[in-house]
């Protein structure tokens, strides 16, 4: 068996609201409470489990879609009026990437983390 992940924690200011917004754009199952998490399933070994925080440093989340994926999830993205951006420098300037022969975007969800969909993985060399 390979290792892999299974959830992660994901700090917020309000964890209900977040949970419900990650289910909404990206079509995660949205599980519920357990502890005092609200939990997402993210697919069959992985779930974001949100917590409530006051204070926490954005973070980045970057999930590789399939090509109708990306194209349901940027649709959502426009329905809502979602700022998007091609790069993690530029989250706002509207535009796709292309990298590696894919689409890429990024766009921040209302706790400030950076969220990216990708369909082609890095060439790391």
């Amino acid at each position: 068996m390979s290792i892999t992940l299974n959830h992660t924690i994901v700090p917020v200011f309000d964890k209900i609201e977040s949970a419900k917004f990650y289910s909404r754009i990206f079509d995660f199952e949205y599980i519920g409470e357990f502890g005092h998490f609200i939990v997402v399933r993210v697919n069959d070994t992985l779930t974001l489990d949100f917590s409530c925080k006051e204070q926490f440093d954005s973070h980045h989340y970057a999930f590789k879609v399939t090509e109708q994926e990306f194209d349901r999830i940027f649709h959502r993205l426009e329905n809502e009026d979602i700022k998007y951006g091609s790069s993690p420098y530029e989250s706002e300037n509207m535009k796709i990437n292309h990298n590696y022969g894919g689409r890429g975007v990024y766009f921040r969800d209302s706790n400030g983390h950076l969220l990216e969909i990708l369909t082609v993985d890095y060439e790391i060399s």
